[in-house]
């Protein structure tokens, strides 16, 4: 029997290693559904809405490196996968996206659910093409994934669905095998010299150092220099190593911002990261990345190496310093940790937040997978949840989307057998939350935490640093514990201080997907770690304003 091209479809996504395809079945994709049923070798994930399929595509891929894939059926089904889609984009992680298309005979008629998904998606995508002739199906998607692991991003083709029930022939000269190695070879004498030279360097690692944490600390320990990581760098290296001072940024650590301050040359690698007002400005940089055009994309750097970490990391070999610069800051550290451990080991109520975090850390196992939603939650996720490097976090560090949370960790469960945590704010909960349908359907035995403040926290203090007052932020929510038993999952809530490590202890004891509800104090600011004049106008303004209140 002759294959169509929704057989062929399927059959090279199978061949070039891709495990499973998430989306919900619609009359234009229905034969694309129907040859994956017939060929039985991808899994075939049923999702209750678009933007998880790609989110859980996406987050499948954070955590793999490989391209996983997602589908959408012409008109609505297809436009729902954009944000998850921008997600992939953003975080630069390989994605491949099918959608559904009318008739081909049908295209320019305004039929029902045509929608020219060639030109909605092509700034999502670095690959964007539409299968036209039934024997170009195998090299399109051959293409798409090539493009997608290559590049790094979404790869994207519609599928007429008369062309997908066309007869195809497969073309049996395609390759595939991998890519050539790229030969990134550097000379190291630039940068030896700029360290040896330096007296106060830091390490500034991002998403690039992942998989070196040996290199990244014996670099530290030979030159001094403290370590200090962007959103995407938390887990490379242990939080609890005197040499590593935290985050920088908004989500950051104060000894962190005054390392910076401090320093007279920074080795930047693998990251680009984008708020500049934490950069001081006139201090040397070395700034190492794959990616050409990240280099000095948003500030000068004095030596720019196009090359991965590894090799960066590997061919470097500047001279032994007997002066340890982040010995400087041990003092800054154990400060900033104690001020955060006030609020961690605080028994009030309603529950702190950051003590929610930081019994998550406590009692979750050595190697476990974190997700972790936008809003203050990311604050808390960031900060006091504190670990070695066996963990691995996954964030949407680029996009900043509410509701990754629980597609998110849908998606990285199916590719581990890893403990996978959630940690979600209520607004984001309720956005994406029938993903949970999905988890009890396939028995992913995610843990997910809501942060329950019935308030939009984050938008609340974006106001308060504004200047403005409080307003439109208050959340009317469901009982979270109760909508999750109505799906056949555990559903547990806690609302005092002292019920909070025997709720979280039940939770991760759970066999199968379970929700944990804690209501927390929706009062808490996530303070940055250094304030800019206009966001101390800001906390003026709303202090002042509610001691007005206060008098009324």
């Amino acid at each position: 029997m002759n294959s169509t091209v929704s057989d062929v479809v399927i059959e090279t996504l199978v061949s070039l290693g891709v495990e499973r395809i998430y989306g919900i079945p619609g009359d234009s994709i229905d034969p694309l559904v129907d040859s994956i049923r017939k060929n039985g070798k991808i899994q075939y994930v049923q999702v209750r809405h678009e933007e998880g399929a790609a989110l859980e595509a996406a987050f499948e891929a954070k955590l793999t490196g490989k391209p996983a894939a997602c589908m959408g059926t012409s008109g609505p089904g297809s436009i729902h996968l954009l944000n998850g889609l921008y997600e992939a984009k953003t975080a630069h992680v390989p994605v491949i996206a099918l959608t559904g298309q009318v008739e081909t005979d049908l295209l320019g008629h305004d039929f029902f659910q045509e929608v020219n998904l060639n030109r909605l998606f092509d700034d999502v995508s670095l690959f964007n093409s539409q299968i036209m002739h039934p024997d170009n199906a195998e090299y399109i998607i051959w293409r798409a994934f090539r493009e997608s692991q290559v590049g790094r991003g979404v790869s994207h083709v519609t599928l007429p669905v008369d062309v997908l029930r066309m007869e195809s022939k497969k073309d049996r000269s395609l390759n595939y095998v991998g890519e050539p190695p790229i030969d990134f070879s550097i000379d190291p004498s630039g940068a030896e010299r700029m360290i040896n030279s330096s007296k106060k360097p830091v390490l500034f690692i991002g998403k690039g150092a992942a998989g070196l944490t040996d290199e990244i600390n014996s670099l530290s320990e030979r030159i001094g220099a403290p370590v200090i990581y962007a959103l995407n760098g938390k887990g490379i290296v242990d939080d609890n190593d005197r040499k590593v001072l935290g985050g920088l940024g908004l989500l950051g650590s104060k000894a962190s911002v005054e390392a910076v301050r401090k320093a007279d040359l920074l080795i930047m690698i693998g990251t680009s990261f984008p708020y500049e007002d934490f950069l001081p400005d006139g201090v040397k940089t070395i700034q190492v990345d794959i990616n050409r055009l990240n280099l000095g994309k948003r500030f000068h750097a004095d030596l720019a190496l196009v090359c991965t970490a590894e090799h960066f990391l590997k061919s470097v070999k500047p001279d032994s310093k007997d002066e340890k610069f982040y010995d400087d800051f041990q003092d800054e550290k154990e400060s900033w940790i104690n001020d955060l451990k006030k609020s961690e080991e605080s028994q009030e109520n309603p529950i702190k937040p950051e003590r929610v975090a930081a019994t998550l850390e406590k009692y979750s196992d050595e190697n476990s997978v974190v997700v972790i939603d936008t809003g203050n939650v990311t604050v808390w996720g960031m900060r006091n949840f504190r670990s070695g490097t066996k963990h691995t976090y996954l964030f949407s560090p680029w996009l900043g989307s509410m509701g990754v949370g629980i597609p998110g960790a849908v998606g990285a469960s199916f590719a581990t057998d890893r403990q996978v945590i959630a940690m979600v704010g209520d607004g984001s909960f309720a956005m994406t939350m029938m993903e949970l349908i999905t988890a009890r359907k396939y028995s992913r035995p995610i843990k997910v935490v809501v942060f329950n403040n019935s308030k939009l926290g984050m938008i609340k203090f974006e106001q308060e640093v504004m200047g403005f007052p409080e307003w439109g932020v208050d959340l009317l929510n469901p009982d979270f514990a109760q909508l999750a038993r109505s799906m056949g999952i555990e559903g547990l809530k806690v609302e005092e201080s002292n019920q909070l490590d025997e709720g979280v202890k039940k939770l991760l004891a759970t066999k199968g997907p379970a929700v944990l509800e804690v209501i927390v104090n929706g009062e808490e600011r996530p303070m940055p770690p250094r304030l800019t004049f206009k966001q101390v106008r800001g906390y003026i303004t709303s202090l002042f304003r509610e001691e007005l209140m206060e008098h009324f």
